[in-house]
Parts: structure tokens; sequence; C-alpha cells
């Protein structure tokens, strides 16, 4: 990593943000940002930006032109820039071209410039429904959202430019991602940060369905870390599972968080949301554990506690900044 370059897209989102600190630390001379700062925050790259050594440009990935000058002279390229599943859902035309002539962009600019790999952010949305579990990484594409064929498309084109001009990737199916750095507000904030701000208000956090549906947690420092373990490894031409293996209904996470906030609170059921219903997650990390060495570290409870400690100092510091801006 010592005196490479690096192209992320979307790196001032939480995950793009947290695996720069990663990048920086392992000696990389310089990370470039692109980010159009839709789901993205500055914020999130205060420390890296003061060493100098980052990039950042606002601009968007369906920008062919601006997507080429900040891959020429590029060694590696992190993909980590999308739209939310919900986006997707209510603006269909607006996701195929984000996710779709944007990696597009991405990989013609990659071969043009002979990147050495690119670390693409996939999903697994990719699986839908389960046929069984846990998943591995030969579970069918169940998927039935707009957003999951995307990122299918995304898997089926970096394969292809492999096959076609030898270009190395790998591919993370990341699971159901939460830490410091998610976004806090706005109109798609996750379930963990709506239940946060309910708890905080000192009212009961809501679960849409019977709250059974399940999910696999994953910490977003261990999702950098794997990241850079593919980056670093020699496997390419391979998609990964990057999740903890434990699965976790939204019944216990809601407790757990209940537990760590120390509120005696108790959840509100109401009816379920149509978006995204699958029932359960859970992930097989046998083979990110073989090929790449990685295993995620932190549980569920120690990650929510993190979290909440994050949260709790945001909206500290945003509370004093607006009362002395008065």
């Amino acid at each position: 990593m010592e005196g490479k370059t690096i192209f992320m897209t979307g790196g001032a989102g939480f995950i793009g943000s947290t695996t720069i600190d990663q990048l920086l630390e392992q000696g990389a001379s310089e990370v470039r940002v692109l980010d159009n700062f839709i789901r993205g925050n500055v914020r999130n790259l205060e420390n890296a930006l003061l060493t100098g050594r980052v990039k950042l440009v606002e601009g968007d990935i369906r920008d062919a032109e601006l997507v080429d000058s900040l891959t020429e002279g590029s060694d590696y390229v992190f993909h980590m820039a999308a739209l939310r599943i919900t986006r997707c859902a209510e603006a269909p035309r607006e996701a195929v071209q984000v996710l779709i002539d944007g990696m597009s962009n991405v990989l013609e600019s990659a071969v043009r410039h002979k990147i050495k790999k690119i670390v693409a952010a996939s999903s697994a949305s990719v699986y839908g429904d389960p046929s069984y579990l846990p998943m591995d990484e030969n579970h069918p594409f169940n998927n039935r959202t707009l957003y999951g064929a995307g990122k299918i498309a995304n898997e089926q084109m970096l394969r292809s430019y492999y096959e076609m001009f030898r270009l190395p990737y790998v591919a993370f199916r990341y699971f159901n991602i939460y830490g410091p750095r998610m976004d806090l507000d706005g109109v798609y904030t996750e379930v963990l940060v709506r239940w946060m701000d309910a708890i905080e208000a000192g009212q009961p956090p809501k679960i849409f369905g019977d709250g059974k549906q399940s999910m696999d947690f994953v910490y977003v420092e261990d999702v950098a870390r794997a990241n850079i373990a593919g980056l670093l490894s020699d496997a390419t031409d391979e998609a990964f599972n990057v999740g903890t293996g434990v699965e976790t209904s939204l019944n216990q996470l809601c407790h757990l968080l209940l537990k760590v906030s120390e509120s005696n609170l108790k959840p509100e059921f109401h009816e379920a949301r149509k978006v995204n219903n699958v029932r359960a997650r859970r992930a097989t990390t046998d083979k990110a554990e073989r090929m790449l060495g990685f295993k995620a570290g932190i549980d569920l409870e120690t990650g929510l506690k993190l979290l909440l400690e994050w949260r709790n100092q945001i909206k500290s510091e945003l509370t004093t900044t607006a009362g002395n801006a008065k």
C-alpha cells in the first residue's frame, strides 16, 4: 500500500470514509474521492483531509470525463457509490443510470488506465429471500428489487471485463452494515437511527411487521478491513460475503438497542412495509476467511454501544454549533 494512489467513488459515505482511514494508516500516498454528497458527508473525511493525502472532488459517477480524470494515474479503484434500495424503488431511471452507467464509466476508465484491481461494493440483496441458510456465495439470485438487480448486473459486468480485458477485481456482498458515520438525518435513514431518535425522545421504537425478519449485522470497521483484505489479496474474479454469520431478528436488535441505551421503553408494532421484504439473512463467512484471511471481530452489542456513543457525540457537537451560531 505504501506509495500507492487510490481512487474511490462514494468515499464520503460511512463505508468509504472508514475504508479511507484504514488505507491511510497502511501508507497510501493519495486517495482521490468522488462523491455527490447525496449520501456522503464531508464531516466523515475531516480527519483524513487533515493528512493532506486525500483529494476530495464533488461530482457524480455518471460524469464519464470526471471519472476518467480521477482514474488516470491511480493504482487501484474502490467503487462504493450507489443509491439506497428505497431510492431505487422511487426513481428507477436514476437507479439504472447510477448503478449501470456509473459502473460502466468506472470499468472503461479502469481498463484505459490499466488499474491493478477494483474493489466493488455489491450487496446481500442479490440473494433475495433465502433458499437456505446460511447463504453462501453460490446461493441463487432470488432478488426482486431494482437495487439488487443493479448489483447483480455490476457483478456480471465485472466478470465480463475480467474475461475480456483481464481487469482484476473482487466484489463484496455486504450484509447489514451499521456503525459510526451512518446517515443520522435525511429521508432514508436506517432503522437503527430512527430507533435511536425515538428512544432519545422517550417514544417507543417502531417495528414494521412482526419483528421476526432477521439480518446479519456487520460493523463498519470490519467491513473496511474486508475491503483492504480484498485489495491486498491475490484473489481476483471472486465475490465474497461480508457478514458475521450471526442471525439477529429485528425484535432482538430492538431489545439489544434498548438495553445499551438503558431504556425501559417497549417497541411498537406497525404494518409491514413493501420495499424490502426479505425475511431472513445470515452469511457464510468461510470463503472470506479462507481466501482473504478476513473474519469480523466486533460483536453486535459492542458495535451498538460504539454507534450510540458516536451518535450522541455528533448530536452534542451539532447542538453546540447551532447554539454558538445564534
